[in-house]
């Protein structure tokens, strides 16, 4: 099976290779310098404070938006959530679930987030945070993260993104947006095995919300896991082997270059989307991720594409849930691919069309 799915993505071989080794024992100093060298590593490319934090989790990319929500707001707050998608809407549900006050910007799909979206629902409410999913894999949506900033530094308000598939697909730096907190996980742009889930804390959040508030969790707790993180470890059982595949990525990207690795995939997205049109297809024109392509069938025929692609060529993309099962599946260009890969997938659709 060839995957281009938005996670789990391709693997490249020199992680891969690490999968069919003995798992090793983890409490001790050859674990520890491997933590602590990734856990920099992230912040250099994300350009964290150098005093903020990297808390590394063991769980989806789920778990790190719901540990978010905990160790960051209480009931007496309010948040602003952008609501453009599944992704987005569970944000939604998680505030729903533990009782923080919210308000969502609520966008139909097509629609493109502006800035007027923002302020007439943002209007006359006492915000503490906007919560986005830079890129609403969804939709493959991909917000403006300037405008974003600039709403949240008008307003003195914390900017908290779930940077999951965005990440290395995309243009991201902390500082120059002043996001507070970015979410990632394993199975992503990183291109390793489920299982690990990041999040990126600026100082300001780290020393105003994160170390004030009171636990509501154990296993989540942030405290905890930025106690044990200063010793490179993790208060519990970690995913050991996937750590070991983060160190070798994070050494394959920090070879390349974050601007290489990011470039390339917009090469890839750029190809196959100019692909996408030549035979006759389509894709939304709101700004788009270069993690993925969202291609429209006006046959209301993508699922029937979908399943044929995987019995007949063994390719597999992303499908897409609800009222766009028929209408659109989801093409990644992160991972291990190349435009050669894009020419295959490209002439299996026209073939099955």
């Amino acid at each position: 099976m060839k995957l281009f799915t938005v996670g789990p993505v391709e693997m490249f071989e020199e992680t891969m290779e690490i999968g069919g080794k003995q798992v090793p024992y983890f409490r001790n100093d050859e674990f520890s310098e491997v933590m602590l060298y990734c856990m920099k590593k992230t912040k250099e490319f994300l350009n964290c404070d150098e005093d903020g934090e990297v808390v590394t989790l063991t769980c989806s990319g789920t778990g790190a938006m719901e540990a978010t929500i905990l160790n960051c707001f209480t009931e007496d707050d309010h948040l602003l959530v952008i609501d453009g998608g599944s992704f987005g809407h569970r944000f939604v549900q998680l505030c729903e679930i533990h009782g923080v006050p919210h308000t969502a910007v609520k966008l139909d799909f097509g629609e493109t987030l502006t800035k007027e979206k923002l302020e007439e629902t943002a209007k006359d409410l006492n915000l503490t945070a906007l919560i986005v999913n830079i890129d609403e894999t969804s939709t493959a949506q991909l917000y403006d993260k300037k405008l974003l900033g600039d709403f949240c530094k008008s307003r003195g308000i914390y900017f908290i993104a779930d940077c999951i598939s965005s990440f290395l697909a995309d243009e991201l730096d902390m500082k120059k947006y002043g996001i507070d907190a970015v979410i990632l996980s394993s199975q992503k742009a990183l291109s390793l095995a489920p299982g690990l889930a990041l999040v990126a804390l600026s100082r300001r959040l780290l020393i105003e919300r994160v170390m004030k508030l009171p636990a509501k969790t154990m296993y989540l707790d942030f405290k905890s896991h930025i106690e044990n993180g200063k010793r490179g470890q993790t208060p519990f059982t970690p995913a050991v082997r996937v750590v070991f595949e983060w160190k070798r990525m994070l050494e394959r990207i920090d070879s390349l270059g974050v601007d290489k690795v990011v470039s390339d995939t917009a090469e890839r997205a750029r190809h196959f989307r100019e692909g996408i049109k030549a035979i006759g297809l389509s894709y939304p024109n709101y700004p788009l991720s270069n993690a993925c392509t969202p291609v429209l069938f006006p046959e209301n025929n993508a699922n029937e594409i979908y399943k044929k692609l995987i019995e007949k060529y063994g390719i597999v993309v992303n499908p897409s849930g609800g009222e766009l099962g028929t209408k659109m599946f989801r093409v990644s260009h992160i991972g291990n691919l190349t435009v050669e890969d894009n020419e295959v997938l490209l002439n299996a659709i026209k073939d099955l069309l």
